[in-house]
């Protein structure tokens, strides 16, 4: 599992969890679905995301092991 990979599984279980929230819970938790939409805009545009650094830290490799 690359960072590229887990990114975005843990953007899409953001913005879907935010979603369930909104529905069951309260309107409000949209804020938080386009916090992190705000997020991956940003991060397009400048190259740095904070997730991203922080699954560094937690070990993941950044590319994929090429085995040839």
């Amino acid at each position: 599992m690359t960072v590229g990979k887990m990114l975005h599984i843990v953007a899409g279980a953001f913005i879907l969890a935010s979603l369930a929230l909104a529905h069951y819970v309260s309107p409000k938790f949209l804020w938080f679905t386009a916090f992190v939409g705000f997020n991956l805009l940003q991060s397009g545009f400048t190259n740095w995301c904070l997730m991203a650094n922080i699954l560094k830290k937690m070990g993941l490799p950044e590319q994929a092991d090429q085995q040839s």
